[in-house]
């Protein structure tokens, strides 16, 4: 069993030997790999899973195997994160222990220590969460017999933090304060009456808009990260959409990037940090008199301004890049009339009798 390079494509092959889970004794090839590393690494790891039993380090398994994989599967970000969580929460309690022989005792009390942390709901159920998903792709991809996240149950919650928003008459307010800085002024308009995502303002360029038909169209995040622009798909299938601007914004907008010397169609029209309009909201709404609220919490108040002028929950989720479902259930307390109106109309369906 060894490793040599293939010919037709100059990557890496390996050979090797088994026996599949009948006991019969199979030949394989294993091909596509960069280097012969990679393909003895990845022998190690296979002939591992064939022994019955995961029996390997919890850290080798996430470093030669999970995330050599996730990272060809998931956004730039979106890998960092995970990253971050397991090799902070996870790995310094499960690293040195063999993955099979984890069991749901050990799980209780990692959950135990993470919830003597003090840290958020919403925060213990991501970390959770993390693990729960490494065992099961342990057992889908690698035959590991059991997911000790199961037993155990989880901790925290979804959505845990309260919804802050602000009313149409708070954000104007805001807005009147905001109006000595141009570009603060114009994003903070993009962000409340499109409900757009932080990552999706940032993005946004020349081109996305088309004030003919009064449109823009969501198409690309942007982030920052370790000191690059990096602009990749929005969050969802369901983000890519297109939003129709009231009349006012589109002049806004117009007259925003005639303010731009030298912009070019994909250029990005709002080259501000997410720390520049942290401090912004702090400033604007200590001015204005408002109640600080998350920049996140500017798409909230969009969603209330829409559900106030009876808006239904499909054609808020489209505009918002939501499932429907996912509307009517965040925002559910937001429709205060809803239950009303059915016991109305039950009520008058039995007197019909």
């Amino acid at each position: 069993m060894r490793a040599e390079k293939d010919k037709a494509t100059g990557k890496w092959l390996i050979q090797y030997r088994y026996t599949d889970n009948q006991g019969n004794r199979r030949k394989s090839t294993k091909r596509g790999f960069d280097t012969k590393r990679d393909a003895e690494n990845w022998l190690r790891n296979f002939l591992h899973t064939k022994q019955g039993e995961l029996d390997m380090l919890f850290q080798s398994f996430v470093d030669e195997i999970y995330y050599p994989d996730m990272k060809h599967r998931l956004k730039e970000n979106t890998m960092r994160t995970k990253q971050y969580v397991i090799s902070d929460k996870i790995l310094p309690y499960f690293g040195n222990r063999r993955i099979n022989d984890i069991t749901t005792a050990d799980i209780r009390k990692w959950q135990s220590m993470l919830l003597a942390s003090g840290y958020s709901q919403t925060y213990l159920r991501k970390i959770h969460c993390e693990l729960t998903a490494l065992f099961n792709y342990a057992m889908k991809h690698y035959d590991l017999k059991k997911n000790p996240c199961r037993q155990a149950g989880s901790i925290g919650k979804k959505n845990a933090e309260e919804m802050n928003f602000w009313t149409k008459d708070e954000y104007m307010r805001f807005a009147d304060v905001m109006m000595d800085k141009p570009v603060s002024f114009y994003a903070f308009e993009m962000l409340y009456w499109c409900g757009l995502r932080l990552g999706e303002l940032l993005a946004i360029t020349p081109a996305d808009f088309n004030f003919d038909k009064g449109t823009v169209s969501i198409n690309k995040s942007y982030q920052r990260l370790e000191r690059k622009d990096v602009v990749t798909e929005p969050k969802t299938p369901k983000s890519n959409r297109v939003i129709s601007m009231p009349q006012f914004l589109c002049e806004e907008m117009q007259e925003y990037i005639s303010m731009l010397y030298g912009i070019e169609p994909n250029d990005r029209i709002f080259t501000i940090t997410k720390s520049y309009l942290h401090h912004e909201m702090d400033r604007g709404a200590k001015e204005a008199g408002v109640k600080r609220i998350r920049i996140h919490d500017l798409r909230h108040s969009a969603v209330s301004l829409l559900i106030e002028n009876g808006f239904s929950a499909l054609a808020i989720a489209e505009r918002m890049g939501h499932e429907s479902p996912n509307v009517t259930y965040r925002y559910a307390h937001l429709f205060p009339t809803r239950q009303t109106e059915m016991a109305e109309k039950l009520n008058l369906m039995k007197g019909d009798y």
